[in-house]
C-alpha cells in the first residue's frame, strides 16, 4: 500500500482487467506515472469516450457507437445467413480467420442458470424477432464447444427449427496439421463421435 490514497485508488482501479492481480496492477500504475504520462492521459480520455459512447448495435447486439452497426447496415454482407456467436471476440476471430460473409448476433455469454445467464439476459427474444423476419435460412450455432456452449448451441437449435430455419453447428474436433497422440481425450472423442462421411 502506497502514502498515496490516489496511487491505491489507481492500483485498485486497473486490477479489473482480466489477469491483472495486485502486483501487475502496481507495476503498470508506477509504469504510467514514471515513463508515460501523457499515454496514461490519452488512455485515461479514449476509455471515458469509450465507456460513454460504446453501446451495443439493436440488430446484432455487438459492439457499437451507432445504433445498428457496419456489419448489419451493410449492404453487401449475405442476410440469409446468421452466425450466432458468444461474444464480440469470438466474431472477431471469425472475421479474421474466414471469408464469412454473412451477418452475426453476439449473445454476450451462454446459457448458465448458476451464473444467472437465461434466455432473456442473451437477447433471445431480439433473436426469435430477427428469425421470424423471413430473411434468415441458416443459422450457424458458433458457440465454444462448453457444456454451457452446448447446451446453448442446442437451445438455438430448438429455436431455428421452431422458425423453419437449417441450424448448422462449426465442426469441432482434431486440429487441421494435429497429430492424434497429442490430442486431448475429450476432443478426440468428440471428434470420434462427430465422425463422417467420406465422399
Amino acid at each position: 500500500m502506497s502514502s498515496s490514497p490516489l496511487l491505491n485508488d489507481l492500483i485498485e482501479a486497473l486490477r479489473c482487467l482480466p489477469g491483472v492481480g495486485g502486483k501487475s496492477a502496481q507495476r503498470m500504475a508506477f509504469h504510467l506515472l514514471e515513463r508515460e504520462r501523457e499515454r496514461g492521459l490519452k488512455l485515461a480520455t479514449v476509455l471515458q469516450q469509450a465507456m460513454q459512447k460504446i453501446g451495443h448495435c439493436t440488430r446484432c447486439r455487438n459492439f457499437s457507437e451507432t445504433p445498428v452497426c457496419a456489419v448489419c447496415a451493410s449492404s453487401s454482407r449475405d442476410r440469409h445467413v446468421l452466425c450466432v456467436v458468444e461474444s464480440p471476440t469470438d466474431l472477431a476471430a471469425i472475421e479474421q480467420a474466414t471469408g464469412f460473409r454473412g451477418q452475426y448476433f453476439v449473445l454476450m455469454g451462454r446459457l448458465s442458470p448458476l451464473d444467472g445467464l437465461g434466455p432473456e439476459e442473451l437477447g433471445l427474444g431480439l433473436l426469435s424477432e430477427r428469425l421470424a423476419e423471413g430473411e434468415v435460412e441458416e443459422l450457424i450455432l458458433a458457440t465454444n464447444p462448453t457444456v454451457e456452449g452446448e447446451a446453448t448451441a442446442h437451445y438455438l437449435a430448438q429455436l431455428a427449427r421452431a422458425a423453419g430455419i437449417k441450424p448448422t453447428r462449426l465442426a469441432h474436433g482434431v486440429p487441421l496439421g494435429g497429430e492424434l497422440e497429442y490430442v486431448d481425450r475429450g476432443t478426440l472423442a468428440h471428434a470420434f463421435g462427430s465422425r463422417q462421411s467420406v465422399d
